[in-house]
């Protein structure tokens, strides 16, 4: 790794709003008239306030809207039965799981644009973009089909209450191997959206995922419900409409089923448009479809940075998976009501995860440009500002958690059991909101260094040592019921937050992974039979 020096001795400093000093050869401002779609400049050079807020707004954007994948089959399913949302709640941890595998080299590439875009080094990060796609799409190829055929076993060895093995896990079963089948298209877009972010672009990816939600919410309620009972017409109050169509089709829905189908429909309308914006449309780096041939020297970097990524992210995935398989000792109410607060927790955390991702691409880009103490100032000014996003959210939970919870569901059985507990869940968990924040940053710091080995520590000791290990502790020692499940998923983030920034304060991660020698590695060489290629600057200029 590099440590270069953040401009020549020589070099004529010019302030920007930070106080940074930063100039070019004529003591001028670099970046000064350069439009707002040049992402390098912005973020390393002038006010932090400004592309902070531009990269992470649209995150925020992205993440709400994936979140109203979530939501959408959520309510929908709520108005299926409590137990069609049980066995969503199951499907998510096991789907994540193999999700997390491939989206550890996706957050490998991420880095690797931001630190060769800070670095000028446009014709890596293209290369990388080629290496990413066809290193992670293999992957999903090879995980999907794992999953489809291991779901029905793994979900079978889950302990569980009587109840929920014999109503809920088949209907999670059936769910979970469709979108196993899907997964290509699922994670597709992930994989476009996480490298455009590395380029300093997530607005592009937002307006993909515009479109991809509002074609998921259309189709969920057709494929689930089709003509009898949906929801679409309830509200439209066309009843007689709908009954006509259900008897010229006699089309019922597939239920759980359909809110698969329908999601991995809307992912691959997503991720089409993704590749093509990425190869056919000049939006991003400079990536060519020549790219997409492995290259060992890039492939091997993505596994560098991505394997201990990986880790992190299953093993985040692998203690989702065991916190579930303590709930399900409990009955269908207390399952249904982890399910939705971990939906309505996934809201809360928008704020935390968009600053997270906004500060590994502006932490990436300015160790690339050599700007540690820029990129340093970037983390605090987040971390500052999640911590106080966040505690205003938690004022928000703690006074109106019945009204929140019961937008979920709908008339169903077991309602009452469902909201009661879910109340609970959430007043406990909106202890821990402003610590959510400041872990978040502390981890994309990390991360957009390169340094995905710490982040990877950290990480485990938050969800195994303070999350997991504490669950464990309270309920089946301390045997505090479904509040021991709902204290000890609050106490994760608190030793979160107060290992990560004791550690960022040791100041390791100031250096980039890659080389200054490597900056330029992408480049093509020029052709040595074309005079064209070696004709000196200003030649044929008239």
């Amino acid at each position: 790794m590099s440590d270069r020096p953040s401009h020549s001795d020589d070099e004529p400093a010019v302030p920007d709003e930070d106080g940074d000093s930063r100039g070019d050869a004529d003591g001028d401002p670099v970046g000064e008239g350069v439009a707002d779609d040049e992402p390098r400049e912005s973020i390393t050079e002038g006010s932090l306030v400004r592309p902070l807020f531009h990269l992470a707004w649209p995150i925020v954007v992205i993440q709400l809207l994936q979140v109203t994948y979530n939501i959408a089959d959520t309510l929908y399913l709520g108005r299926l039965s409590a137990d069609a949302v049980g066995a969503l709640s199951l499907a998510f941890p096991l789907v994540f799981l193999l999700i997390a595998v491939a989206g550890g080299f996706t957050t490998a590439g991420a880095i690797l644009v931001a630190q060769y875009t800070g670095a000028e080094g446009d014709e890596s990060a293209g290369l990388v973009v080629g290496q990413t796609v066809t290193f992670v799409g293999f992957l999903s190829v090879v995980l999907g089909i794992a999953g489809y055929f291991y779901t029905r076993p793994a979900l079978s060895i889950l302990p569980s209450d009587p109840d929920t093995s014999a109503d809920v896990i088949p209907l999670a079963a059936d769910y979970m191997e469709i979108i196993f089948l899907g997964m290509p298209f699922l994670f597709g877009f992930f994989v476009f959206s996480a490298l455009m972010r590395g380029y300093g672009d997530t607005r592009t990816p937002m307006y993909v995922m515009v479109v991809s939600v509002f074609a998921n919410v259309l189709l969920d309620p057709f494929f689930i419900f089709g003509f009898d009972g949906n929801p679409l017409f309830t509200w439209a109050g066309l009843f007689d409409l709908e009954a006509s169509l259900l008897s010229a089709t006699g089309f019922a829905g597939f239920g759980i089923e359909g809110a698969a189908f329908a999601t991995i429909i809307a992912r691959g309308g997503g991720t089409a448009i993704g590749l093509y914006l990425l190869f056919a449309s000049g939006v991003g780096p400079a990536v060519q479809f020549s790219h997409l041939r492995p290259d060992l020297s890039f492939i091997e970097d993505i596994i560098r940075l991505g394997t201990p990524s990986m880790v992190e992210q299953s093993t985040s995935a692998l203690a989702m998976v065991t916190l579930t398989a303590m709930v399900v000792t409990f009955a269908p109410p207390v399952v249904a009501a982890y399910g939705l607060g971990n939906r309505i927790i996934s809201l809360v955390f928008l704020p935390a995860m968009g600053l997270g991702r906004a500060v590994d691409t502006m932490v990436g880009q300015n160790l690339g440009a050599a700007r540690a103490d820029r990129a340093e100032r970037s983390v605090w000014l987040a971390a500052s500002t999640g911590a106080g996003v966040m505690l205003l959210v938690a004022v928000v939970a703690v006074l109106f958690p019945e009204p929140i919870v019961s937008v979920f569901l709908g008339d169903v059985p077991n309602a009452p059991e469902t909201i009661e507990n879910g109340v609970n869940y959430l007043r406990v968990r909106s202890t821990e909101f402003a610590f959510i924040g400041i872990t978040q940053v502390m981890l994309g710091a990390f991360r957009g260094a390169g340094n995905t080995k710490i982040a990877m520590s950290i990480s485990i000791i938050t969800l195994w040592v303070g999350r997991v290990g504490t669950v464990g502790i309270l309920v089946f020692v301390l045997g505090w019921g479904a509040t021991g499940v709902w204290v000890g998923m609050a106490v994760g983030n608190l030793v979160g937050a107060a290992v990560s920034v004791p550690w960022f304060l040791r100041g390791t991660w100031r250096e980039t992974f890659i080389d200054e020698e490597d900056v330029d590695r992408g480049e093509v060489e020029p052709d040595a039979e074309d005079p064209s290629s070696v004709m000196p600057e200003g030649a044929g200029e008239d």
